[in-house]
C-alpha cells in the first residue's frame, strides 16, 4: 500500500470557465469551458485511474473490489461492500449552475439504483458579486412552490447568500441549490451519486435544445423545512496540533471533512479507513516507509487504510473519510 494520485476526469460544461488552469495547475486538453475536475470517482461515469506506482493504469472500482479492507478499512468493507462511498470533484462555476435537488438513500435506491447524494461545498475562490441559491425563501411551502414552478414563475421562491473564499456550505439532500450571479470555484465533497433533479436552466440552449427538467421528481425529494448550513472562516472552532491547525467542517454519517492547514510536519495517523487529501492550496510532500512523495495545490491524494503519513510543508489539505 502507498499513497495514490489518480489521473482527473476532466468534465466540460456550458456554465464552465477556465480556473482549473489558471488557480488549480491542471491542463485542460482544448479550449472548451470546463466545469468539473473529478478527483476520486469510482462512479460508472467517470471512474478514477491510478496514475503512478505499482497499481498505475488500475482504477478505483477495481481496487476496492480486489483489495476490500486492506484499502478502505474493515467498516467500510463491512458498510459499502465493493461500493467506493465517495465521489470528490473541483467545480469552476462561470455561469449559473441550474437549480437542482438531489433525494436521499431510500428515495435514490429506490428509484433510481444508486445512493443519493448529500454534499459539501468548500469556496476556494469567488468573484466579488458571487451569490448562489440555498434553500427555499421564507414562507415557501410544497404547495406554492408547485403552483408557481409550473406555472414558470421564478422570482421569490429562493433564498440567495453572497459567498467568498473560506466559506463551507453543506448541501443535505432535498436541499434546493444552485450559482446565481458570479463565478466560482470549489471543491465538493459528496456521496458516490450522479443523480440531480433539474428544477429550472434558466431557459438556456445546450447544443441547441433545452436541458431535460425534473420537476415531478424534485417536489418529492425537496426538503422546505431544511436550509443549508453556511459557515465562513474565522466562525469555525479549530484545534492546534503539532504542525497543523485543524478545522472541523462536517462530520456526520455520510461523511467527514476538515480542513487542515499544515505549516511545518504534520504526522497523519494511521487509521482503519482511508482518508483523502484534496491539496487546494500551498505545496510540501507526504512521507511514507521512507519515500517522499511531492504535492502541490490542485492534486488530490488518497491514503489507503492503516497507512501512516507525515505531511510537511505549507499547504491547506481537505481531508475526507468515512
Amino acid at each position: 500500500m502507498y499513497p495514490l494520485k489518480f489521473q482527473k476526469v476532466l468534465k466540460e460544461k456550458i456554465w464552465g470557465g477556465r480556473e482549473f488552469e489558471s488557480f488549480l495547475g491542471i491542463d485542460l486538453p482544448t479550449e472548451a469551458p470546463y466545469g468539473e475536475s473529478w478527483e476520486v470517482s469510482a462512479h460508472p461515469n467517470g471512474p478514477s485511474v491510478v496514475a503512478e506506482g505499482d497499481w498505475q493504469g488500475q482504477t478505483l472500482p477495481d481496487l476496492v473490489a480486489r483489495e476490500g479492507a486492506r484499502l478502505v478499512g474493515k467498516a467500510n468493507a463491512q458498510r459499502f461492500g465493493s461500493n467506493f462511498p465517495l465521489l470528490i470533484k473541483y467545480l469552476d462555476i462561470h455561469d449559473k449552475l441550474s437549480i437542482q435537488v438531489h433525494p436521499d438513500n431510500a428515495y435514490a435506491l429506490a428509484n433510481e439504483g444508486e445512493f443519493g447524494k448529500s454534499e459539501c461545498w468548500y469556496v476556494l475562490q469567488a468573484s466579488p458579486d458571487a451569490k448562489l441559491i440555498l434553500g427555499m425563501a421564507e414562507g415557501v411551502d410544497a404547495e406554492l412552490f408547485a403552483l408557481r414552478s409550473r406555472a414558470g414563475q421564478w422570482k421569490g421562491l429562493f433564498r440567495e447568500v453572497a459567498v467568498q473564499a473560506g466559506d463551507f456550505v453543506h448541501v443535505t439532500p432535498g436541499t434546493v441549490h444552485a450559482s446565481l450571479t458570479g463565478s466560482v470555484l470549489l471543491c465538493e465533497i459528496q456521496q458516490n451519486s450522479d443523480t440531480t433533479y433539474r428544477i429550472y436552466d434558466f431557459d438556456r440552449l445546450d447544443n441547441g435544445k433545452r436541458r431535460e427538467l425534473h420537476l415531478d421528481k424534485a417536489l418529492q425529494v425537496i426538503r422546505f423545512d431544511r436550509p443549508p448550513v453556511l459557515t465562513h472562516a474565522g466562525q469555525r472552532p479549530t484545534e492546534v496540533v503539532p504542525g497543523a491547525v485543524l478545522e472541523p467542517l462536517v462530520h456526520d454519517e455520510q461523511y467527514s471533512v476538515d480542513r487542515v492547514a499544515v505549516n511545518g510536519t504534520w504526522a497523519l495517523a494511521a487509521t482503519d479507513n482511508y482518508q483523502i487529501l484534496s491539496i487546494v492550496d500551498g505545496g510540501g510532500a507526504l512521507v511514507h516507509a521512507g519515500k517522499a512523495y511531492l504535492v502541490q495545490g490542485g492534486e488530490t491524494w488518497f491514503l489507503p487504510a492503516n497507512l501512516h503519513v507525515v505531511v510537511q510543508g505549507e499547504l491547506t489539505v481537505l481531508k475526507s473519510w468515512t
